[in-house]
């Protein structure tokens, strides 16, 4: 008989007992929709994994509130989110979801390293766009897809309202630059160059500075591991997941036998 337990996300299943198990995924129905609505995310169990799934849409707000009429991504109600998939036993990876039109700098950027500090498989991808502060949240996963019909904005820092015209604030906006591009290379294929290339390209946007790549562009310039749809990043997170559990696996007596 195998138990588990029938709270926060954790059910209990009993062989033999229909009526009990019926009750449990009831429960564990609830719980999903109740994560829908609270937080955008849900955890998920299929083929003996339990998967979290996270969704960063619209604007990442990051220490000022955005207007009522703006889709936003709270980051302090990711961040807890992102540190309980890493401490909860029962959850054996995270798969984000983007569509994202960027946000607060620091913000994104706290989430990104979150993200990449992981244990736990990761599997991110990006549908829509993922533009701005969200190529280093799409990148910060161990495996990145992006859909065929998906696009990436890669850009220069710039900042809104009232900026002091010193010296100063240019090397701010440089070192600023300088950490994205230092994330963005360490945990991707892209250059440094390149990179920097595609941010300060004049030639494409109209009223702004960088580059759009559609999605076979982003995986040809390095930048996202995979083309894919929703089917081919679960994939890809249940043999990752696979693979940890057999590293975890206790080696049987007789393994040890032989091996002594």
């Amino acid at each position: 008989m195998k138990k588990e337990s029938a709270k926060k996300g954790q059910y209990q299943y009993s062989e033999g007992n229909d009526d009990q198990n019926q009750e449990n995924e009831q429960e564990f129905s609830s719980e999903q929709q109740k994560q829908i609505t609270e937080s955008g995310s849900v955890t998920t169990r299929n083929n003996g994994h339990t998967v979290h799934c996270l969704t960063i849409i619209g604007q990442i707000e990051g220490h000022y509130i955005l207007p009522s009429q703006n889709k936003t991504t709270k980051y302090e109600h990711v961040i807890p989110q992102i540190v309980a998939v890493e401490e909860d036993p029962q959850i054996d990876g995270l798969l984000m979801l983007l569509n994202t039109v960027g946000g607060d700098v620091e913000a994104g950027l706290a989430l990104a390293e979150l993200v990449a500090g992981m244990k736990k498989p990761t599997v991110s991808l990006v549908l829509g766009g993922g533009h701005s502060i969200g190529v280093p949240l799409a990148v910060a996963a161990k495996r990145s897809f992006i859909a065929e019909s998906a696009s990436m904005t890669i850009h220069p820092v710039r900042m809104n309202g009232l900026v002091l015209g010193i010296p100063q604030t240019l090397e701010y906006f440089q070192r600023m630059q300088d950490r994205i591009t230092n994330f963005v290379t360490q945990n991707s294929n892209i250059t440094k160059e390149r990179f920097t290339t595609l941010a300060m390209n004049t030639q494409e946007l109209v009223m702004d500075v960088g580059s759009v790549l559609d999605g076979p562009d982003a995986v040809e310039e390095g930048l996202i591991d995979s083309l894919g749809s929703l089917s081919d990043a679960m994939d890809c997170l249940d043999r990752m997941i696979e693979r940890e559990k057999k590293k975890k696996k206790p080696k049987t007596a007789q393994t040890k036998k032989k091996e002594g």
